[in-house]
């Protein structure tokens, strides 16, 4: 499986995060926490790469980390940690998300601990949408 993170995969469409944030079921593991829905698709037979499984967004809000700098640094930490596990949900997958992943904390936050935080939660995605591997 591919780890690169395209321009594809990412969540842009103001209809799509809207609909997201209304309809959205949410998973919590402090402090992170991923809000998603099923995009409906098209054509349901084939996944291309124009056509990824999932949409994702990463989101620290101004109001938890005051700086730009330090805000920047926990997304990026976030879309690393989700490059490198998305694997943990798209290889079983069948349908399309949108994925929203928002940091709820005032602390900073390491790799190593952003690592474990972001493959729990995709994992307990995996589980409460029975995303199965099917050979």
């Amino acid at each position: 499986m591919e780890e690169g993170f395209n321009k594809q995969e990412k969540l842009k469409s103001k209809i799509l995060i809207d609909t997201l944030f209304a309809e959205g079921v949410s998973i919590k593991n402090y402090p992170l926490r991923l809000v998603y829905i099923p995009i409906p698709s098209r054509n349901s037979k084939t996944v291309s790469v124009k056509n990824p499984y999932f949409k994702t967004g990463f989101s620290v809000p101004k109001k938890f980390i005051k700086t730009a700098v330090q805000r920047n640094r926990i997304k990026r930490l976030m879309r690393e940690s989700f490059r490198k596990n998305k694997y943990i949900v798209m290889t079983g997958a069948k349908q399309q998300y949108a994925l929203m992943f928002i940091y709820l904390s005032r602390e900073d936050i390491s790799q190593i601990k952003m690592e474990q935080l972001m493959v729990n939660l995709l994992e307990r995605l995996k589980q409460k949408e029975k995303i199965s591997v099917l050979n």
